[in-house]
């Protein structure tokens, strides 16, 4: 470690203010005593120096300290003993930084000088501290190591203005402080969340004092500015450090890689990802995991399975953030069985999920209507002595309110304040939302009055929840002064409240006084939602209005609302009871051309109004459902067609089973092709390619081996992409005596795969 060196340049700061006159000189040390404390130090066990302890005065530690320094043993046993006691001042607080950053015992060094920075309040620019440390500088024959680690412990308790003074006495001082003292002071603006000016400010001036900056300075600065939305400054110092031969490690491709990914570009992290491995760094687990963390973010959590690949391949082993990051996406996509696959992966290899996770499982066993489960969960927290906080409780009691199951709900309310935690707004509309689902709307108004006594006030959720309690049960007048109610308190209504008024009163046929509704909420800037559409749909197809009731869908549509499967059942049935079935046919059609169709939509009124022509509209409507991915409505749609006895044509299985290889559902397609055959028909050359990578994929050995027999033995190899593919297969899962059979097939038919490449350079 180099020693410190004057500074040559004039001092800039300002220097140590003048102190008060000296005091009468301090007592000497009493040197019988420090005797007999060495003599016990090298000879006996430490605790045989508590005797000694109330006539140690600071003069004496002080001498002890300063004429056995170079002991290691000695004046560590020393310190450690001292470092409490009353004796233990200021001075000798530094004399034991000193002599221990000398030893390189740095840990022991800071916690003592972060012990000094605590209790010396007096001291708020560390001018007192500076100076003491100045003072026995050379007493200790100190390095520079001294000031960067004086420097480092102010900047790990945020001291920074502590931090950035000692700098700049130390150079007023003639010292020069190193690269760590600027890292720290940066690291600590950074995290103290100072202006990134600042931190930047710092930056300039170690330019300035001629100290080059290292890899830990760029990858701060770069964390910081990409911690406040600045990506594109982070990269410009990103690209300083290729302009000043500084090599960028791991973590700065981590950092960067992580701030792409919190901007939801995660394209553009997956780039710096692979420049990376270009440049011969290794990836690490949190490479990954912010790469995986990212795709969850995106919802693209099918991509998720690549990573996990690759990281098995380079042999990565996934720890909890990993599993954690992984569960949580999927809970969030609403993948609850591969959540639960991952879960019991996680913790039969030794790892335990956090309480996010846990929480974000038990949500979607609730979602999933499946509360034994959630409360297994729970028990599984308790067991790992993981504390459930108030996100998982509320989840909980939503989860049983959800289900009428009150009691339940409110066992675990009483668990949760006993545990500390206080219910929020959310968890007392849970309540309310549970008593209106049973029908006891005076119970909802129970616990809106218990909100108000706890501190809380009721917000626009717990009004509409129980507007919507009223409205189910025809109380229209209570509705109406519930509304008036929360208008008076200053709560403002939303597209709920609206909608269940104007559902409410469209049920008792009071369509005007609906209508005026709905103008007032256009008329205050409140956009109508699909459920206020969907009530008044309804209501005019009842009265038999079916022309307002297109009105109204088309009006949907063009404010981009996409109407859902009561909307479309409602017109569908509308229209059916006035005769249109032809516009009931096209509403139905559109949903494959414009938009994504909701579940549960029924197919009978188009399916038993179609005519032969109409058949391929039918068709149409399989291929569109295929493409976008909706093979439950392809489904329904095809059933629907063999339960009219209308044969399915051989381009109808074709796309069916394309579709169903495309959506990860091989047995489907798998059932459909043994059905297609048998009724004759021989599948494209496309459909025999994606149907046999997938079942080959998939491990389905036996099935893909009789769609390669079939293909063959029908004679049928009739282009030569088939037989490429075939090959390709079997050579890459080494079965060479198919590989030799499809050959050999192909050869009798005069075929050859038609690339540059064989199968067997492949």
């Amino acid at each position: 470690m180099k020693t410190l060196k004057p500074y040559r340049k004039t001092p800039q700061y300002s220097t140590v203010p003048s102190f008060p006159p000296p005091q009468p000189p301090p007592p000497p040390p009493d040197l019988n005593l420090v005797g007999k404390a060495v003599s016990i130090l090298k000879r006996h066990h430490i605790h045989n120096l508590n005797p000694l302890s109330p006539h140690f005065t600071p003069q004496s530690a002080s001498y002890l300290l300063h004429h056995s320094q170079l002991d290691k043993t000695l004046t560590l046993s020393f310190i450690n003993w001292a470092r409490t006691r009353p004796f233990f001042d200021l001075k000798c607080a530094c004399l034991s930084i000193h002599i221990l950053t000398r030893f390189k015992l740095y840990k022991t060094a800071q916690s003592i000088a972060e012990h000094v920075a605590i209790n010396t309040h007096n001291d708020e620019n560390g001018e007192l501290v500076f100076k003491q440390i100045k003072d026995t500088y050379f007493d200790c024959n100190s390095s520079s190591a001294v000031i960067d680690l004086l420097v480092k412990s102010y900047s790990s308790l945020k001291l920074v203005k502590r931090g950035l003074n000692t700098i700049h006495l130390a150079i007023s001082h003639g010292f020069m402080p190193g690269v760590l003292s600027y890292n720290a002071v940066i690291d600590a603006v950074i995290r103290s969340n100072e202006r990134m000016e600042l931190a930047e400010e710092m930056y300039m001036g170690m330019i300035k004092a001629g100290v080059s900056p290292n890899v830990f300075t760029y990858n701060i600065l770069i964390r910081g500015f990409c911690g406040v939305g600045e990506l594109e400054r982070g990269l410009e110092f990103f690209d300083e450090m290729g302009r000043k031969g500084c090599l960028p490690n791991v973590v700065t491709y981590n950092t960067l890689i992580d701030a792409y990914c919190k901007l939801r570009r995660v394209d553009d992290a997956f780039k710096v990802f692979e420049k990376m491995s270009k440049r011969d760094l290794e990836p690490n687990v949190i490479s990954y995991n912010v790469i995986l963390n990212g795709l969850g973010r995106e919802g693209r959590m099918r991509e998720t399975g690549v990573v996990l690949e690759e990281m098995k391949r380079k042999r990565i082993v996934p720890d909890e953030v990993t599993y954690n990051t992984l569960v949580n996406g999927y809970c969030k996509e609403g993948n609850f069985h591969q959540a639960l696959v991952l879960h019991d992966e996680m913790t039969s290899n030794g790892l335990s999920p956090n309480v996010i996770t846990y929480t974000s499982l038990i949500n979607s066993m609730c979602k999933a209507r499946n509360l034994h489960r959630a409360m297994g969960f729970l028990e599984q927290m308790r067991v790992r002595k993981l504390f459930p906080n108030a996100r998982t409780y509320t989840t909980l009691i939503d989860g049983f309110s959800q289900q009428g199951f009150m009691e339940e709900a409110y066992k675990l309310l009483d668990e949760m304040k006993k545990n500390g935690l206080s219910p929020s707004i959310v968890t007392y509309n849970a309540l309310i939302h549970g008593h209106t689902v049973d029908g006891k709307i005076e119970d909802a108004l129970r616990v809106l009055d218990q909100i108000s006594k706890t501190g809380l006030s009721p917000d626009v959720v717990s009004y509409s929840t129980i507007i919507t309690g009223f409205c189910r049960n025809q109380e229209l007048d209570k509705a109406f002064e519930m509304k008036r109610e929360m208008v008076k308190k200053g709560v403002l209504s939303d597209a709920v409240t609206y909608s269940s008024l104007i559902k409410g009163l469209c049920v008792q046929r009071r369509l005007t006084e609906a209508c005026d509704i709905f103008q007032e909420m256009l008329r205050i800037g409140l956009p109508p939602d699909e459920c206020t559409y969907t009530a008044l749909i309804n209501a005019y197809c009842e009265e038999g209005d079916t022309k307002t009731a297109l009105h109204l869908h088309d009006e949907m549509l063009n404010k981009g609302l996409l109407p859902d499967v009561v909307t479309y059942s409602v017109l569908i049935n509308g229209l059916s009871k006035q005769a249109r079935t032809r516009e009931a046919k096209q509403i139905l059609f559109k949903l494959y051309y414009d938009n994504a169709v909701p579940d549960n939509v029924t197919y009978n009124t188009l399916i038993e109004n179609c005519g032969n022509m109409e058949l391929k509209s039918v068709v149409a409507l399989i291929k569109g459902f295929c493409m976008k991915g909706l093979m439950n409505e392809a489904d329904k749609v095809f059933d629907k067609m063999l339960q009219r006895k209308q044969s399915p044509t051989e381009a109808v299985y074709n796309v069916m089973i394309h579709g169903h290889c495309k959506g990860g559902n091989l047995r489907k397609s798998f059932k459909l092709y043994k059905e297609m055959v048998s009724c004759g028909f021989m599948p494209h050359t496309a459909t025999i390619i994606a149907l046999v990578k997938e079942l080959v994929k998939g491990e389905m050995t036996a099935e893909s081996s009789e769609v390669i027999e079939n293909v063959l033995r029908s004679c049928k190899v009739t282009d030569a992409e088939v037989a490429k593919a075939l090959v390709e297969i079997n050579h890459k899962q080494g079965n060479m005596d198919a590989v030799f059979k499809i050959l050999s097939e192909m050869a009798k038919d005069g075929l050859l795969p038609n690339s540059g490449r064989t199968a067997y350079a492949q």
